[in-house]
């Protein structure tokens, strides 16, 4: 049926690797997954219900109270949310988002000089250190940031704003550098 809608990853083998090849990288992540839970759960709990759903590799992340954001690279099983929503039953509401949202990596030691031009989260690891994530504005557009690492980051974005982000993402990144390179 060559009329019907066909999934085709948005920003499919788009990287950035900076100027110097260092300073910055981006690259688009795989869709794998994203889950939304809702409820009163506790991270750890959730964490034993993903291992026994099959989803030991997933990362937790905060979306807001009582809100968790559930990613992976792998693409999800039907089984395996079927499984996660039958064990959550009582306890919290599971929503594939695996669809409407994409991740970007952004990495490199001027990461977080390229996040400040777009957003006002304080990124300092002191402050913001590696697990953490927060559901901010980036320029215009509504994103989860999540420090995946000492100067990695993750950001998840809806689908239809992924293009736009990427370019701004790619226009700071510059910025960012050029400013970087100037005062070492």
């Amino acid at each position: 049926m060559r009329d019907l809608p066909q999934h085709r990853p948005v920003l499919a083998g788009m990287a950035y690797n900076g100027i110097s090849g260092a300073g910055i990288r981006l690259e688009a992540l795989p869709e794998g997954h994203l889950l939304h839970v809702l409820g009163a759960i506790e991270p750890t709990a959730l964490a034993a219900e993903l291992v026994k759903a099959g989803l030991a590799k997933s990362s937790i992340r905060k979306a807001g109270f009582r809100q968790w954001f559930v990613a992976g690279d792998e693409p999800l099983a039907p089984a395996s949310l079927d499984a996660l929503t039958v064990a959550l039953a009582g306890k919290a509401f599971v929503m594939g988002q695996s669809h409407g949202r994409v991740r970007i990596g952004v990495s490199g030691r001027h990461s977080r000089a390229l996040l400040s031009r777009g957003t006002a989260v304080d990124l300092d690891p002191s402050v913001f250190p590696e697990g953490h994530s927060v559901m901010t504005m980036v320029g215009h557009l509504s994103v989860q940031i999540a420090r995946i690492g000492d100067d990695s980051f993750e950001l998840t974005v809806l689908r239809s704003f992924a293009e736009s982000l990427w370019e701004d993402l790619t226009h700071m990144a510059v910025s960012a550098e050029k400013e970087g390179a100037s005062s070492s």
